[in-house]
């Protein structure tokens, strides 16, 4: 079993920054490959950036790319998203999620392990 508990989340003005942190516990792998997913009210949950287990290839959302930037540190078990230029339709849940494999896998129904999620608000 994998424990994730993701912190960082708030309410931010439009063109702010925030980094969320998730930090895992139990049965960790720095093998695991690591992303954040996010959801919206009303919407369904959607990828946002998944890094692999070794670190080799970060997979990023259109909509995110060039904004927000994903990394890990194995050392401490914990993976980053910081988030920049925000906007209003950034809003949303954010959730970490650990799959049980290395590769990146974009489908958020493959992930076996979830956060408890964070809350980013984006005020225009």
């Amino acid at each position: 079993q994998v424990q994730l508990v993701e912190s960082g989340g708030g309410l931010v003005q439009a063109g702010g920054s925030l980094r969320l942190s998730c930090a895992a516990s139990g049965s960790t792998s720095t093998w695991y490959a690591m992303g954040w997913f996010r959801q919206a009210p009303g919407k369904e949950r959607e990828n946002v950036a998944i890094i692999s287990g070794n670190g080799g290839y970060i997979y990023y959302a259109d909509s995110v790319k060039g904004r927000f930037t994903i990394s890990k540190d194995n050392a401490k078990n914990t993976v980053y998203l910081q988030m920049s230029s925000l906007k209003p339709e950034d809003t949303a849940v954010y959730y970490c999620a650990a799959d049980a494999v290395s590769w990146v896998r974009t489908d958020p129904r493959d992930y076996a392990y979830w956060g408890q999620g964070t809350q980013v608000t984006v005020s225009s």
